[in-house]
């Protein structure tokens, strides 16, 4: 497996980005469901401020899937797959990047319109706020948040069945093109 993409497969640099990406939103997902939860209290802030923090760097590392992408893009779509299902999953996969960068962008608003300035990792290394403190801004970014959160989870519940029902229905490679350390490069199973 090279550093970039091939005809069939995706090169080692993609896939490093992807599954990143995967552990660190289901993390954060998971915490923040949690954490919303929790009665107020300092445990609740330290998660608050972790939860902050791991979503700017989720924003640049989307942010650099993204620019990864412009400069080596992904293999073609597999010539077994029907055209319209490509255009879907193709239209899945820009709705999953939209919301990559739509629920850290909201989260960091909510937080500056909170007049919280993010603190990353508590090393007094402050985000600029990029909203003004204002609680009707806070509000509505709040609202964004949970609902771009929302469709999150259910597009990556889409793309995660869509890739089993490749794998285990349609018996092709496309769960393998993203498989770490997997060959991609065969014939489909039949």
């Amino acid at each position: 497996m090279g550093f970039r993409n091939g005809s069939i497969a995706f090169g080692a640099v993609a896939k490093l980005l992807h599954w990143t990406m995967a552990v660190l939103l289901i993390g954060m997902l998971a915490l923040g469901m949690y954490m919303h939860e929790l009665p107020l209290s300092p445990d609740k802030f330290e998660l608050y401020a972790l939860h902050k923090s791991f979503g700017i760097v989720a924003l640049g590392l989307v942010l650099l899937r993204l620019g990864w992408r412009a400069v080596d893009p992904p293999p073609a779509v597999l010539a077994s797959t029907p055209r319209d299902h490509a255009r879907l999953a193709t239209a899945a996969h820009w709705a999953l990047y939209g919301c990559m960068l739509g629920v850290p962008l909201t989260g960091w608003c909510m937080a500056a319109a909170s007049g919280t300035a993010v603190d990353l990792f508590n090393t007094g290394v402050l985000m600029p706020n990029p909203v003004g403190a204002d609680d009707d801004v806070r509000i509505a970014f709040r609202t964004l948040h949970d609902m771009i959160g929302k469709l999150l989870m259910a597009l990556l519940a889409v793309h995660l069945g869509a890739a089993l029902k490749h794998h285990f229905v349609d018996k092709d490679v496309t769960l393998l093109r993203m498989t770490p350390f997997a060959k991609a490069d065969r014939t489909p199973r039949r």
